[in-house]
């Protein structure tokens, strides 16, 4: 009976380290990590100064996070929700931004040069002093969005006009 329990609480032991080793990463780690957390919820995550160059975020959730100065060159965001999220100065050149939510986002400094930014949502967005040089902004919602000091030359503009 001895031996019994023994070889019990063994095969206990070692099904528990096999369910924790194949935990899954939580999504700030998971992000970090590989590069890729579609549809993940990163609500007010600090991933301020961040490498995600090429990053794979389609779908997710970062309303509130601070993407202050992150590199995000390249990263598929089709869809990601940034309303109120900080990305100021961060580097967001050739990103896919389709039909993401930006809302009342601090993109001030930011450089979105040839992002793709087709049926964004960029309503009260802080794009003061922001580089959108030849990003296509089609049908890309901009009201009361700042847009002061904003370099937008070669921008393909919501309403079907090219920027000079």
């Amino acid at each position: 009976m001895k031996r019994f329990q023994t070889l019990l609480t063994m095969l206990i032991i070692l099904m528990s380290a096999t369910l924790f080793s194949c935990a899954k990463p939580a999504p700030r780690e998971q992000l970090l990590e590989g590069k890729r957390c579609e549809k993940c919820d990163l609500k007010g995550a600090n991933l301020s100064q961040a490498n995600l160059q090429k990053a794979l975020l389609n779908q997710s959730d970062l309303t509130g996070a601070n993407l202050q100065g992150a590199d995000l060159t390249g990263a598929l965001l089709d869809s990601v929700v940034f309303s109120n999220a900080d990305l100021s100065g961060a580097n967001l050149t050739g990103a896919g931004l389709s039909s993401a939510k930006l809302i009342g986002a601090n993109l001030s400094g930011a450089n979105l040069s040839q992002a793709f930014l087709r049926n964004a949502d960029l309503s009260q967005a802080n794009l003061k002093g922001a580089d959108l040089k030849d990003a296509d902004l089609s049908n890309a919602k901009l009201d009361q969005a700042n847009l002061e000091g904003a370099n937008l030359k070669g921008a393909l503009m919501p309403d079907g006009t090219v920027q000079k």
